[in-house]
């Protein structure tokens, strides 16, 4: 019986030494993730303001081109590279969030991903030979992603 009871007490021992050791892993892994979001929003930033600075110089010299037709494929073309830009700035959001709340903001993701999706719409060339199925997955993707961030609005609006 002493034998047994010296068993329990080392199992009994162990489990808050495993605890701590599961506790201070948790902890390792949590300083990773924030410290690499740190890192990936800072790379972001960077590439951000050499892209807005890019599209600034390729808007100017489309500009001062004579007779440019903004009519053809250049403002599609300078609204993608906008939009483009306005995502990776959605995506700094999401990451700027995650290092104040410690969890990504599912609102946020979902915003992205419309504007992503209404990037591709947008930008689409006039009068190209489209796929019906691709538009219609497009419609459907759209619809989706809307109806899951109204059931997130809903949820959030009730419970507040």
């Amino acid at each position: 019986m002493p034998q047994h009871h010296a068993q329990w007490e080392t199992c009994a021992a162990a489990q808050p030494m495993n605890e701590r050791h599961e506790r201070l892993f948790q902890e390792l892994i949590q300083g990773f993730e924030r410290n690499l979001s740190r890192v990936l929003a800072a790379v972001l930033v960077l590439v951000l303001v050499a892209s807005a600075v890019q599209l600034i110089l390729l808007t100017a010299q489309i500009l001062l081109q004579p007779g440019q037709d903004w009519l053809g494929g250049q403002l599609i073309f300078l609204l993608d590279r906008l939009l483009l830009l306005l995502i990776g700035l959605e995506v700094l959001q999401n990451l700027t969030a995650y290092l104040r709340d410690q969890r990504f903001q599912t609102e946020l993701v979902l915003l992205t991903a419309l504007t992503a999706v209404a990037r591709k719409v947008i930008v689409m060339p006039p009068g190209e030979h489209k796929d019906p199925l691709s538009l219609l997955a497009l419609g459907v993707l759209i619809l989706c992603l809307a109806g899951a961030y109204q059931m997130l609005q809903a949820r959030r609006d009730s419970s507040g």
